[in-house]
């Protein structure tokens, strides 16, 4: 591993792999990069749409950041699915803490199918 740049995704999962960490990891895995993980919400969805979230509260997000960037040596950061002003205040100060500067922010606010993935609260926070 140590031989191949590291780069973390701090997403949502996408069950049907189409999006979130799981289209992630095949991208990073293309450009042989090794991909690391921070889920910040689970999705049920498939090409037809989204039929369920769960939201991971803030501090797990954290706490699976704190892992992988103390023991890997994040080279890149991406982000995705970042449902709540917590978790986006959470992921902001996280790779604050750690000076990771290389962060490329994908806003992801609605499902290709239209299903919202972005509560109200958070799209000042993203700002």
């Amino acid at each position: 591993m140590a031989s191949r740049p590291v780069a973390l995704t701090i997403a949502g999962s996408d069950s049907s792999a189409g999006a979130g960490i799981q289209a992630d990891l095949k991208t990073f895995a293309a450009f042989e990069v090794y991909g690391a993980t921070a889920i910040t919400a689970v999705t049920a969805q498939n090409t037809l749409g989204v039929t369920a979230v769960e939201e991971l509260p803030a501090s797990m997000v954290a706490a699976q950041i704190d892992a992988v960037v103390d023991d890997l040596g994040v080279a890149a950061v991406k982000t995705g699915m970042l449902s709540s002003a917590s978790i986006i205040e959470t992921v902001a100060e996280r790779l604050v803490a750690h000076r990771l500067g290389v962060v490329v922010v994908d806003p992801v606010m609605v499902a290709k199918g239209g299903d919202r993935l972005l509560r109200e609260d958070a799209v000042d926070a993203l700002r």
